[in-house]
């Protein structure tokens, strides 16, 4: 494995500790992938670091319980918004 490789997944590791940030938000702010932001956490954390991975773990099997929960509440905001602009079109 790459040192900037390892660099990253420790990173990317003590960050989604320190926020509890979902994988979708860490990629985008450490400009990769979702699925290498996955990979790093779940196959090359536990080699780098096991305890850290383990922290990791919980954070991920928190998020995909309430994954359904955060997927509700995007669709609701979603038709708010579109019912607030077609209040707002004249007719």
């Amino acid at each position: 494995m790459h040192d900037y490789i390892k660099e990253r997944t420790i990173k990317i590791g003590e960050y989604i500790v320190e926020t509890k940030k979902t994988v979708r938000v860490i990629a985008k702010e450490f400009g990769v992938s979702k699925s290498t932001v996955h990979k790093d956490l779940t196959e090359r954390l536990p080699e780098l670091n096991p305890e850290m991975a383990f922290q990791v773990k919980k954070i991920l099997e928190h998020h995909k319980e309430i994954r359904h929960l955060r997927g509700g509440e995007a669709t609701k905001r979603k038709y708010q918004m579109k019912l607030q602009k077609d209040e707002q079109q004249p007719v």
